[in-house]
């Protein structure tokens, strides 16, 4: 019995040692970013970038680079044509229109409409 304590005592101490030997993660420390990643993001074309929208029944407003504007508001050498709840339309002195995505990147899908595959009898 003696010797069951003892080694359960020295197992204990061991797992103690092993667990304040390891490396804690600091959760608030910036992701390490690899070389070619990190030129990748920065040769990303700049320009207007949609923000966020605001819609209410008396009003449309769009925060494009920090500035907000509205329906027919200007943004450099852009008139704002429309404003919808995930896109805004820039009409340029040119007369050629631009259209900013809220969420470029993201796909509407019908919810609960799944993609199908080729040979699924659904």
């Amino acid at each position: 019995m003696r010797r069951g304590l003892v080694l359960i005592v020295l197992l204990g101490a061991t797992c103690a040692v092993r667990a304040q030997s390891a490396p804690l993660a600091d959760p608030t420390r910036p992701p390490i970013v690899e070389p070619e990643r990190a030129a990748e993001a920065s040769a990303k074309p700049v320009g207007p970038r949609l923000e966020s929208v605001l819609i209410s029944p008396s009003r449309r407003v769009a925060v494009i680079n920090g500035n907000a504007v509205t329906v027919g508001g200007k943004l450099g050498d852009a008139t704002v044509v429309a404003i919808s709840e995930g896109a805004v339309v820039l009409r340029h002195a040119d007369r050629k229109e631009t259209t900013l995505q809220l969420l470029p990147d993201a796909e509407k899908r019908v919810r609960g409409a799944a993609p199908r595959e080729e040979g699924n009898p659904r």
